[in-house]
């Protein structure tokens, strides 16, 4: 019954429409969660440190929550569908699992996949006293590791480290502004991170000379407990509305099989009208030549 109530102030329905789905969606939220015993190092690495600082993220009031994910995920499911947030990271720290973060992804606001990575070692931006980038800069991601392709695990963390770090889509690149990269190896069952600041330099040519200079902060994490979709809902959250989908000269062929009188196949291909409207008119001229 109240998914059925009709909103009864504008501010209401201008609210509502921004919920529903949309053949392309907003750019992804996510919610910092501080735990009811989280210590230093986690508040430095959640609230000031790499993800406050690459993220565009949504800050919900610090609460000193006391949940479990891994065996209670109703809270975060809740403050997911009450701050419209598709990512979540979740710090927290005890004596079993020291200096634990905890990052996920929603899908229709239940938890989709939820990764345990512990912290072994953490530079912060302070610490590293060479030049910035601007807040909000958009990183280039860089996967090292022959586990992020073989291990069903590893995949999993690197979408999710995408999904995070990816920000808004833009529609143009300017050269100068790729000045960020995060750097993640995977090797002998930990995952390092490093960020840099790309140094455009003179090289004699149009084409710069390329240098590295490490800013911070860097990450040393270790992979602990996980939460991963079935296939089945993998794919359902990876499904694309048909009116998204490329439309191309060879998705719209239709094959005509035919079968001569002397027993050998022939194929002819065939395109409506109606097709044809959906190119430019300069790929007009290509169709019809190809059809003959």
């Amino acid at each position: 019954q109240a998914a059925l109530r009709k909103p009864k102030t504008k501010r209401a329905k201008r609210f509502l429409e921004k919920r529903e789905p949309k053949l392309k969606e907003n750019t992804k939220n996510a919610m910092l969660i501080k735990g009811g015993n989280a210590n230093l190092t986690v508040t430095e690495v959640a609230y000031l440190g790499l993800f406050s600082f690459f993220l565009f993220v949504f800050f919900p009031p610090l609460r000193k929550n006391i949940t479990r994910p891994f065996e209670d995920q109703t809270s975060l499911e809740f403050f997911s569908k009450k701050s419209d947030c598709s990512l979540f990271l979740f710090g927290s720290h005890n004596k079993k699992r020291p200096n634990n973060l905890i990052i996920g992804r929603m899908f229709d606001y239940h938890v989709l996949d939820m990764i345990e990575l512990g912290i072994e070692k953490f530079v912060s931006l302070k610490d590293v006293k060479n030049s910035k980038c601007p807040e909000g800069t958009k990183p280039m991601l860089i996967f090292a590791g022959d586990m992020f392709d073989v291990n069903e695990e590893y995949r999993r963390l690197k979408s999710l480290l995408i999904d995070f770090f990816r920000g808004p889509s833009v529609p143009n690149i300017r050269l100068a502004g790729l000045e960020c990269v995060l750097h993640f190896t995977a090797v002998d069952g930990k995952i390092y991170m490093r960020s840099y600041k790309v140094l455009l330099k003179k090289s004699g040519c149009k084409i710069p000379r390329i240098e590295l200079e490490e800013m911070g902060p860097s990450l040393d994490l270790v992979m602990r407990r996980t939460h991963l979709a079935s296939d089945d809902l993998y794919k359902l959250s990876l499904k694309q509305p048909k009116a998204l989908k490329v439309c191309t000269l060879e998705s719209m062929l239709l094959p005509d099989l035919s079968v001569n009188q002397s027993k050998s196949l022939s194929i002819n291909y065939c395109i409506s009208d109606q097709s044809l409207l959906l190119f430019r008119p300069n790929e007009i001229s290509g169709a019809t030549a190809l059809l003959g």
